[in-house]
């Protein structure tokens, strides 16, 4: 199946937007299998100090550019606004510890 790369930038002054909503969208995230998405990395984008989360970065498994959209109309942040731009590109791994196996 094809892995996708979703860059999701936060909209300025919604870190507590995004706090609020942290749960659900880390318990979104993680029933993705029954959805047909695999999970492959995901985790916060982060101010340089590491500081401040600005946004999301996922690589996804599914069988198709549909499920990755779905996926993302779905997420808690795109419900509540929490993301400005949402960026998806189909991506092929080419180096990498957690893909030299299945590559």
């Amino acid at each position: 199946m094809p892995l996708f790369a979703v860059h999701a930038i936060d909209r300025p002054r919604t870190l507590q937007l995004r706090l609020d909503h942290y749960a659900a969208h880390r318990a979104f995230v993680e029933d993705q299998e029954a959805q047909g998405i695999t999970v492959i990395v995901s985790g916060p984008l982060q101010s340089d100090d590491g500081e401040v989360m600005t946004g999301s970065l996922f690589v996804l498994e599914a069988c198709n550019r549909g499920a990755i959209d779905a996926f993302v109309a779905n997420d808690p942040f795109t419900k509540q606004g929490v993301w400005a731009e949402v960026q998806i590109s189909r991506f092929h791994p080419r180096k990498g510890k957690i893909f030299s196996k299945t590559v």
